[in-house]
């Protein structure tokens, strides 16, 4: 028999029973939608990420106290406390050439209060600069000055998500008192939203370093330093200075002991794009237990198929049919449900996908990509096919097996 004839055959066989057709196909089709599903949203999420750092942290190295832990992290994931940081490393890297701005932050905690209306919040005491570096737009006011650091003034730029939980649309917090950690501040300047990145300023409140550091934290050292280096200069060649400026400071001559961690944006964004990588693989083949599932319930469905055509493969092979004619019928059936659940699967998948776009986009405001990979397209026919040829092989062995005058008997 002719491979088009075979086809011509389990097409109609297959178009008998569309019922059956359909759920034996529904377990492709969830495991593949899955897969496609899972693989652009990783996709998604990692362009989202990295545009969220491009755009919020441009031209950006930061420095960490402390030499790296465990998978290098640094000491603070692990709630280490190093004091490495002070004053004199912001100087000596101000007078490095290749530098544009120098950062150094302070973060806490604490419950921001506004008359009746209270909030917790994390805050950030910074320099000046701050604005300027990450690209800091103002919807009201304005944000501190270096005159400002100096003078130990209680002044704070609020968010505008904490804005709004504090004042309301109704009130404009501009020129208004906040308390918080016992010490009275006036608002100076509201920040634009940014959306829920995750570079996102809208739930914080940024004062002047000083502030936080002597009269709220009370301490000498500072938790991390943001840079800004000059565009004309490579990136490689900046960070080897700062290394070397900081050991300098530090009268550090073994690098092995290293006290401060120095990471680029480029590394960052590329540790980003492996670990996210690396999950989506990981929830893809957690997905793809479905398609196990979708191929075993395939296989059982066959070996039935096979039974209720018992006597129709004795009728066959009584008038010259072969075993491999009879097995490439049955092994066709199979990839074609596996095939065409395959496809449906992409297609459900890729409807989804462009929903949550659709979704966050419009409802949510969030700046979301729409990635739909054709390595994940071509992932699912691929596995659609072979899943038809390994879960299909045994019952088409079995039919192309049959004794034909026993088939015949059959009842």
């Amino acid at each position: 028999m002719l491979l088009k004839d075979s086809f011509k055959t389990a097409t109609r066989s297959l178009a008998h029973s569309k019922m059956r057709s359909i759920l034996t196909m529904l377990g492709i089709v969830t495991g593949i939608a899955s897969v496609i599903i899972i693989m652009s949203l990783g996709d998604s999420a990692k362009l989202y990420i990295v545009g969220q750092i491009q755009s919020m942290a441009p031209n950006m190295i930061n420095v960490q106290p402390g030499a790296p832990v465990i998978g290098g992290a640094p000491p603070s994931v692990m709630g280490l406390v190093v004091k490495s940081l002070v004053v004199r490393d912001v100087e000596s890297l101000q007078r490095e050439p290749s530098i544009t701005n120098v950062a150094p932050n302070v973060t806490g905690s604490s419950r921001i209060v506004y008359g009746n209306k209270s909030k917790s919040t994390l805050w950030i005491a910074t320099t000046a600069n701050i604005f300027k570096m990450m690209n800091l737009d103002f919807s009201s006011g304005y944000g501190f000055t270096s005159a400002d650091e100096t003078a130990y003034k209680h002044v704070v730029v609020l968010g505008s998500k904490l804005a709004n939980d504090l004042f309301g649309d109704n009130v404009e917090p501009v020129g208004k008192t906040v308390r918080f950690e016992d010490i009275t501040f006036r608002v100076i300047g509201v920040l634009e939203p940014k959306g829920s990145g995750m570079f996102s300023m809208d739930g914080y409140a940024l004062i002047p370093i000083p502030v936080g550091q002597k009269q709220i934290r009370g301490i000498d050292y500072y938790q991390e330093l943001n840079i800004q280096i000059d565009p004309a200069y490579d990136t490689a060649f900046v960070k080897t200075r700062i290394i070397s400026i900081l050991r300098t400071s530090h009268q550090i001559t073994d690098p092995a002991k290293d006290d401060f961690m120095v990471t680029s944006m480029d590394e960052t964004l590329d540790t980003l794009g492996n670990i996210m990588s690396i999950l989506t693989i990981f929830l893809a083949a957690i997905a793809s237990i479905s398609l196990i599932v979708g191929g075993i319930g395939i296989m059982n469905i066959m070996l039935v198929s096979v039974t209720e055509r018992t006597r129709e493969i004795g009728l066959r092979k009584a008038v010259g049919a072969t075993d491999w004619d009879i097995l490439q019928q049955f092994l066709i059936e199979s990839v074609l449900l596996t095939l065409v659940g395959g496809i449906i699967g992409i297609l459900v998948g890729a409807g989804i996908v462009g929903l949550i776009y659709f979704v966050l986009s419009t409802f949510f405001s969030i700046g979301w990509f729409f990635a739909f990979p054709i390595s994940a397209v071509i992932l699912g026919l691929a596995v659609s096919g072979i899943s038809g040829l390994v879960f299909g092989i045994y019952p088409a062995r079995q039919a192309g097996k049959k004794n034909p005058i026993d088939a015949l008997r059959y009842e």
